[in-house]
């Protein structure tokens, strides 16, 4: 839920701020910047919850520790790279696959009722997926609304 508030309200202000400035027809420009802050705000959850998130990953997968800081790095730089115009598009195919990637982790942690901010198993379980999985596709269009798509 805390990704969703951020992307929202960073996009309503920079709508605002847009508007201000007389440059209100950039709704894009404003998804770019919101899908970065939202980027940025979930990044820190792979520093800070690194024994939750790791645990998100089948335990199958080797070096788990590093595929989240990988990752955390990677929205670092996804976050950045979407508001540089020559690579924009290409970035956010990228990211549409990683968001793709995200959700077999998203599912393997909601079956095991894993809280990753606490690192426990006492989550919401299966029932967190009927919003997880829709907002997971929504990040999905949210970047292709407002990177790829052109009019």
């Amino acid at each position: 839920m805390k990704p969703l508030i951020v992307l929202i309200t960073t996009f309503l202000m920079s709508l605002l701020y847009f508007m201000v400035t007389g440059d209100a027809y950039k709704i894009q420009l404003s998804g770019r910047i919101a899908m970065a802050a939202m980027l940025l705000f979930t990044s820190v959850g792979h520093f800070k919850f690194l024994k939750g998130m790791t645990l998100m990953i089948p335990d199958f997968i080797p070096r788990r520790k590093e595929i989240v800081y990988a990752t955390g790095v990677l929205e670092i730089a996804f976050a950045i790279c979407l508001l540089i115009e020559d690579i924009q598009e290409t970035v956010a195919w990228i990211l549409i696959i990683f968001f793709i990637l995200l959700i077999p982790a998203n599912i393997n942690a909601a079956i095991r009722r894993l809280n990753y901010e606490t690192g426990m198993y006492d989550g919401e379980g299966i029932y967190y997926l009927w919003f997880r999985i829709p907002l997971q596709v929504l990040f999905i269009a949210w970047v292709y609304y407002s990177s790829i798509l052109t009019y």
